[in-house]
């Protein structure tokens, strides 16, 4: 038996698997997916679960039921290559043939210490619960801060603002505006969205550290009573102890067809794949399609042409009502564009991609 195995079950691993089932496999082909839950989380929307404004249940997208898939889950602790294992936490090791690695990514602290100790995160469905109770268990009119003023920390004050309209909510960045890399439009409808509703936006802000509830921009002192990190993103440790060329985020450098320049039976799909464009569940959904053409390619000894990946656009909600994005040329804000997201977590939570 020639076994296939996908490591993570969120956008990329998943839409692997269901691509690979939604043919023929050959008779001696057996796939195995692996993730530390039951389900896939919907990442993207973390923010609303830590808010406090969607039920965990509501983020949760159950894996396919087929014969010719095994599932298993527990945790990865590392993938040896030269032995073609991947070695798991208190269970037996995973032999591959093909292996797929779609583990994600995680939050970067760029180096600044007590960051990890001392604030949030929303990278994980366990670590944005933890998040929702520290910050729903605010005492009224306490301070909550974010640290990162792109999309998720957008969101994440945003929707904290209509879950806990008491607490006093304040977004920090390193550059001079929230949304730095939308077009200016974008960036100024967000402003005054958080000035209509009392988000305080700071600044030009550089975080030499982290105490329990004290932020310090160089060595004035920011008081907080809890603090959420949205300021960066770089791939899961796993793939940082792979031997092999990383981009600056430490994304895996790939051929043409995904896989690695030194192990043609390891493919790497989404946030740990070097690719050109932001990570995003949208990327990491096309690029697993991909993969999975190259594999069915392959089991069949056959070669594929890969067509250039286009992204249609990135969404992004203020609270329920309100929202922004770009699609192509063409700068969104307002009602359409939550209602083209909330129609975006529809089909997801579908299988309709």
């Amino acid at each position: 038996m020639r076994n296939i195995v996908i490591l993570g079950g969120g956008y990329g691993g998943l839409t692997v698997a269901s691509e690979l089932l939604s043919d023929r496999l050959p008779d001696d082909c057996r796939l195995t997916l692996i993730d530390r839950m039951p389900f896939q989380g919907l990442k993207t929307e973390y923010y609303a679960l830590a808010a406090g404004t969607v039920s965990d249940i509501d983020l949760r997208v159950a894996f396919p039921v087929d014969p010719r898939l095994l599932l298993r889950y527990g945790e990865v602790l590392s993938v040896d290559l030269e032995a073609k294992r991947v070695l798991m936490e208190a269970a037996d090791p995973v032999e591959y043939d093909l292996l797929v690695i779609a583990l994600g990514c995680v939050d970067k602290y760029h180096g600044i210490p007590g960051a990890p100790e001392f604030s949030c995160s929303i990278q994980t469905f366990s670590s944005s619960r933890r998040t929702y109770q520290q910050v729903n268990d605010v005492k009224p009119y306490g301070q909550v801060t974010i640290v990162g003023g792109g999309l998720s920390g957008v969101e994440v004050a945003s929707e904290l603002r209509e879950s806990r309209p008491d607490l006093n909510i304040r977004i920090l960045d390193r550059g001079p505006s929230v949304l730095s890399a939308f077009p200016g439009k974008a960036q100024e409808y967000v402003r005054s969205w958080f000035l209509e509703h009392d988000v305080e936006m700071r600044g030009h802000v550089a975080l030499s550290r982290l105490e329990q509830g004290v932020l310090y921009d160089r060595d004035d002192v920011i008081e907080t009573d809890v603090t959420v990190w949205t300021a960066g993103i770089q791939s899961s440790p796993i793939v940082q102890a792979i031997n092999g060329e990383k981009d600056s985020m430490g994304r895996l450098l790939l051929t043409e067809h995904y896989c690695l320049p030194s192990d043609d039976s390891v493919y790497v799909v989404g946030d740990c794949a070097s690719l050109p464009f932001a990570p995003s569940g949208q990327a990491a959904e096309a690029q697993g399609k991909q993969v999975a053409e190259v594999i069915r390619a392959r089991l069949r000894g056959e070669t594929v042409r890969l067509k250039q990946i286009k992204l249609k656009g990135v969404l992004g909600s203020l609270g329920k009502k309100a929202g922004f994005g770009v699609m192509g040329r063409t700068t969104l804000m307002g009602r359409v564009p939550r209602l083209l997201k909330s129609g975006v977590l529809w089909m997801s939570k579908s299988h309709l991609g």
